[in-house]
């Protein structure tokens, strides 16, 4: 966001989980390439929903009050001859007064919040095993994860993922966009996406919040935004998606819990 300064995200803590023997490094080189196929599956499989997506972003003063807001549905949707459009269902005038929304910042809402780190996407990042945490009742293994580095005109995302230790899919992120730009006049903020299962099998994004300030060169800026991405549907049913080798039925594990919009 141009003019936008980086907030304090509420950050849901997690709870580590009970006593389990830690993966060596060679399980965890293993764990890493299994979740990035499933990562890949997953989304293939988005590709082929139609979901509404909502997008808020809010200023805030000093004691938390709104100043100024923005915001957008769009609907993701299918035109007849089958290709994937966005169709804007409702975007009221901006009353921002101190931030302006980028191609980074759309980037970001695209790519980097409902973040997906898949195969082909491996070789980009540098990956360090955490630990084991639990995120309500799914246990998961912990990942940090930044760029390489940075080409020109190019979004990654930076901080940590959860990755369900039984699906083996990525059920939370926490962190920011980051990429080559101007910092004095661009500042991203922190953000944390959710994820729950879908149809039973994929682990979708459907809510981010960010809380954050962003530090600007001249003046510093609270905001809060919000993105909730609802009601999705398969448009085909053509693909097959396959985990590998049959895990036995088990009960699925209820998704986490985001923290209430404000």
């Amino acid at each position: 966001m141009h003019r936008l300064a980086a907030t304090t995200l509420i950050f849901a803590a997690c709870a580590f989980g009970a006593t389990t023997a830690e993966p060596n490094q060679s399980q965890i080189d293993d764990i890493i390439q299994k979740f990035a196929a499933k990562e890949a599956a997953f989304a293939q499989a988005r590709e082929n929903y139609t979901y509404r997506q909502t997008v808020k972003i809010h200023e805030l003063d000093d004691s938390g009050a709104v100043t100024g807001s923005w915001e957008m549905v769009s609907d993701i949707i299918f035109t007849p001859d089958g290709k994937r459009t966005e169709h804007v269902v409702r975007a009221p005038m901006s009353t921002l007064h101190n931030i302006l929304l980028t191609p980074e910042d759309e980037q970001d809402l695209r790519s980097v919040q409902p973040f997906v780190l898949t195969t082909p996407e491996l070789p980009k990042y540098l990956i360090r095993y955490l630990g084991r945490q639990k995120v309500d009742e799914i246990g998961t293994y912990v990942f940090a994860v930044k760029p390489k580095k940075m080409e020109p005109g190019q979004r990654y995302f930076e901080g940590e993922v959860w990755v369900d230790d039984q699906d083996l899919q990525i059920v939370k992120t926490y962190g920011r966009g980051v990429g080559r730009v101007n910092k004095e006049s661009n500042q991203f903020p922190k953000f944390e996406t959710y994820r729950e299962q879908i149809d039973g099998k994929y682990w979708f994004p459907t809510y981010t919040i960010a809380n954050d300030t962003l530090n600007f060169k001249d003046f510093s800026q609270r905001i809060r935004m919000s993105v909730r991405y609802e009601d999705y549907k398969q448009f085909k049913s053509n693909i097959k998606i396959q985990y590998g080798e049959p895990v036995k039925p088990e009960a699925p594990n209820p998704a986490p819990q985001p923290p209430k919009p404000e």
